[in-house]
């Protein structure tokens, strides 16, 4: 027997794409009223794929380029100077390169800040500009690689500052363009695990390649370029299409490196702690490979910079995944900042007065807690200083002058001290420097 059915019901469409259409248009107006009206300390909209991917990513995406500069001005680059041209001249000559490295390098991540800003595509501000950067700067150390004159090594050393500052500005900003104020210290601390580890890192790894420099410049070129490239695919940002496009004006161009203090106070206190500690820091361990040899007498200077490494790991680490999340429980950072810089500081009074291997190993581990409460927390810090959302990127690139400049500084600066009154000179400037930066957060009013 056959039985009639009765007619179907016609299908309603489900509303779940639409939905979805319109959260997802919801999302991009959020984005987009963010950049045109807020500041570092207010709340951005979620990103694409959650906070809790973004604080995994990057770690890796901060070691893909800080292994660079662990591994090259400190290991490689000194090492290259001295095979190249000869020991009697290795300090003005690393000098000479270091310099103009580092002055390309502030003028470079203000200026890719300021264009990424600017930048108005589907991907967003930030990602094209971390991609170009992180590919020219991979040709730029395989150029360095060959390089066999001084001016060819200087050329080649400041197109690897340049090209990975255009990478290294754009994504310093992800944090005040996609993390909640209540989760910043938990990103930079582990913004500063990545930061630190690849710093070391690099140390540790590039001693391995002390004797192959070729194979260690190509190695870390393409890891780098990996790395950074999966970051950008696993964490979209949303797309930038909308955004009215800033005119541009000559005038602001020029004002690029410029954040009036008088209307900024805190920013400017902010900038300025940073700028005395690390002066003050980079004073002494931008000689560190020419201290172990020429103060503290070490004949293979590549067979202990892996064990200092890792002696500072333990300290940056240990001091790292504590102060960044107590920060955002407390809902305080200018005592960790405090705290950070003076022991960074008095740290370097060991190996002052005691002239020894042993006491800068002390010296590398107390500086370890040191500075790595201070890069889990003073970058959270920075974020909430940072006057508006349209100049995210630059503003973080003038920031990052105060971590630059002292680069261009001190080699100088260091190497003069050095040539007139010998490397225990250091150690008296990189205290009085770091202590310094530390009373400078106390005028903040913005964060606590």
């Amino acid at each position: 027997m056959t039985t009639m059915s009765s007619p179907a019901s016609p299908v309603e469409p489900s509303p779940e794409p639409a939905a979805a259409d319109s959260a997802a248009d919801s999302a991009v107006d959020d984005a987009l009223a963010f950049v045109e009206e807020a500041a570092g300390n207010e709340d951005p909209p979620a990103p694409i794929k959650g906070v809790r991917r973004l604080l995994g990513w990057i770690i890796p995406a901060n070691l893909g380029i800080f292994l660079i500069w662990g591994a090259v001005p400190g290991i490689l680059l000194p090492a290259q100077i001295s095979l190249l041209f000869g020991e009697a001249d290795k300090v003005a000559n690393l000098t000479l390169v270091a310099t103009i490295g580092a002055f390309c390098s502030m003028l470079a991540q203000p200026i890719a800040g300021q264009i990424s800003d600017r930048t108005r595509s589907r991907f967003g501000r930030r990602a094209p500009w971390i991609f170009i950067g992180a590919l020219a700067g991979g040709l730029s150390l395989v150029g360095l690689a060959f390089a066999d004159s001084l001016v060819g090594v200087v050329i080649a050393w400041s197109l690897v500052q340049i090209t990975y500052n255009i990478a290294q500005g754009p994504l310093s900003a992800i944090m005040p363009d996609r993390v909640p104020l209540k989760r910043r210290g938990t990103f930079a601390a582990l913004s500063g695990i990545g930061l630190m580890v690849g710093a070391l890192g690099g140390q540790i790894v590039g001693s391995l390649f002390f004797n192959s420099i070729t194979a260690g410049y190509v190695t870390f070129a393409a890891f780098s370029l990996v790395i950074l490239t999966l970051f950008l695919v696993f964490n979209p940002d949303h797309s930038s299409k909308e955004l009215e496009p800033e005119p541009f004006r000559f005038a602001d161009f020029l004002r690029t490196f410029w954040v009036n203090p008088v209307k900024h106070p805190d920013f400017f206190w902010a900038f300025t702690g940073r700028l005395l500690l690390y002066t003050g820091y980079f004073a002494v361990t931008g000689f560190q490979l020419y201290l172990l040899t020429d103060y503290f007498g070490v004949e293979k200077p590549e067979t202990i910079i892996p064990m200092l490494g890792l002696i500072s790991l333990v300290g940056i680490l240990s001091a790292t995944i504590v102060s960044g999340p107590l920060s955002d429980k407390v809902g305080r950072r200018k005592p960790f900042v405090f705290i950070s810089s003076v022991v960074t500081g008095l740290a370097l009074v060991v190996p002052w007065v005691w002239p020894d291997l042993t006491a800068w190993m002390v010296f590398t581990f107390v500086s370890g807690l040191g500075f790595g409460m201070f890069q889990a927390v003073d970058t959270a810090l920075m974020s909430e200083v940072l006057p508006s959302a349209k100049s995210f990127a630059k503003d973080l690139g003038v920031v990052n002058i105060a971590a630059t400049l002292p680069q261009t500084l001190a080699p100088g600066v260091a190497g003069a001290i050095v040539l007139s009154f010998g490397y225990a000179a250091l150690f008296p400037v990189g205290i009085v420097l770091s202590v310094l930066g530390a009373f400078a957060v106390w005028p903040i009013k913005a964060v606590k």
